[in-house]
């Protein structure tokens, strides 16, 4: 099945079983309803989205997405989902799969769970940076960084002196003077399918960006994170 004019643009979720800082994370429930099921949700709610495939480790996540409606058509190796795995392998792993199963494909969408609170339109901005610029290998999305660099982060010298991480030969006094940096967020990579399975990481490429945000960049790793999740969704649900 094609979609926009043509283009195939496949959504992928990935969540191993295993989470180390928050166990269980991916199907545990947030706003009424698992972690998971906030990316596939917004997934399905992309129109430009011709299905969600869905590449896990474990069977009770595999069920819990089926049940949201995605595609789980198969279990991950267990060798691409240990905590030293780059995920870049799972996703080459998804790539090959669909592309052996269903066809090649125009767009990569990797939506983690990690960032219940994305919106629709964010991933559309993504698709379109994707393929509205030429030379574009992937999108990645960031917010503003709090701090900064230039002006207020610093590393450690060999004797423990500390040191700006990024010295400029002139020194700025006001944070306004800095050249602005960004946090990379979870809500949504999108990449060539070919960019994927020829490259390693995501700075192998030529990279854009789609500015998202700090409300719906959380990306939820830690009890903490979930907890600040649990009441961002109950202010958001009193508001609306």
């Amino acid at each position: 099945m094609a979609t926009e004019g043509g283009l195939r643009h496949i959504a992928f979720i990935f969540a191993r079983g295993g989470s180390k800082g928050l166990p269980g994370k991916n199907i545990k429930p947030l706003a009424g309803k698992p972690l998971i099921a906030h990316a596939i949700d917004t997934a399905h709610a992309c129109s430009r989205l011709e299905t969600v495939v869905v590449s896990t480790d474990d069977p009770a996540v595999a069920a819990v997405a089926r049940d949201y409606g995605a595609e789980v058509p198969f279990l991950r190796p267990r060798h691409l989902a240990l905590d030293s795995t780059p995920e870049w392998l799972a996703w080459q792993h998804a790539v090959n799969w669909f592309r052996s199963e269903r066809g090649d494909f125009d767009s990569f969408v990797s939506l983690p769970p990690t960032s219940p609170f994305r919106a629709v339109g964010d991933v559309e901005a993504c698709l379109d940076t994707l393929h509205f610029h030429s030379g574009t290998d992937i999108v990645i999305t960031v917010c503003k960084a709090a701090r900064s660099p230039y002006f207020n982060m610093v590393r450690h010298d060999l004797e423990g002196f500390a040191h700006l991480v990024i010295e400029l030969d002139q020194a700025l006094a006001r944070r306004q003077d800095v050249p602005p940096v960004f946090d990379i967020t979870t809500v949504a990579y999108v990449a060539r399918p070919a960019f994927v399975m020829g490259a390693s990481h995501i700075f192998e490429g030529m990279v854009r960006t789609v500015e998202v945000p700090p409300e719906r960049a959380i990306d939820i790793d830690t009890p903490f994170d979930f907890q600040m999740a649990e009441c961002i969704a109950k202010m958001t649900a009193e508001i609306c």
